[in-house]
C-alpha cells in the first residue's frame, strides 16, 4: 500500500475539520490555507468526501464543508479506501480488491503479505479520525 496525495490530502482536510468541528461550516479556502493543499484539487476531494457521507456542506457566506460524522466514527482506513482502494500490497492478498497476481503461487511469500495486510488493515481500521487529531 502506498498512499497518493489524494488520500493524504483528504486525510489533511479531514483532521483539519476535527480538530474545529464545533466552529460551523469551515470554507475549502480556510483549509487550503491552513493544510498548504491546492484548493483546486481541495475541491474535488471535498466533493468525493461528500459523497462517501463524509461530509456535509452548506452554500453562501458562512458555508463550507463540515464533517457529517463524529471524528471516532471515521476511520483512516475507510478514507485511504475510497481513494486508493486495497489497503493490500498485492492484489492477491487483498480481501477486498482480489486479483490474481504472479506471487500468488509461492504461498509463504503471499503469507508474509497476508500479515503485512492484516496488520495494515487493523491498525488503520482501528485508527479514528478522532484517535490522531488531539
Amino acid at each position: 500500500m502506498k498512499l497518493t496525495a489524494r488520500s493524504e490530502y483528504a486525510l489533511l482536510a479531514l483532521l483539519y475539520l476535527a480538530r474545529h468541528e464545533n466552529e460551523g461550516f469551515i470554507s475549502i479556502d480556510v483549509i487550503a490555507t491552513a493544510q498548504s493543499i491546492p484548493p483546486k484539487f481541495l475541491e474535488q476531494l471535498m466533493l468525493a468526501l461528500k459523497r462517501a457521507h463524509f461530509l456535509r456542506s452548506a452554500k453562501g457566506q458562512k458555508g463550507g464543508y463540515q464533517l457529517a460524522k463524529h471524528p471516532n466514527q471515521i476511520s483512516l482506513a475507510e478514507v485511504i479506501r475510497l481513494f486508493d482502494g486495497a489497503l493490500a500490497p498485492t492484489e492477491s492478498v487483498s480481501e477486498n480488491f482480489y486479483e490474481s497476481t504472479p506471487i500468488e503461487k509461492e504461498k509463504k511469500l503471499s503469507k508474509v503479505f497476508k500479515d503485512v495486510r492484516d496488520y495494515v488493515s487493523q491498525k488503520l481500521e482501528k485508527t479514528t479520525l478522532a484517535d490522531v487529531s488531539k
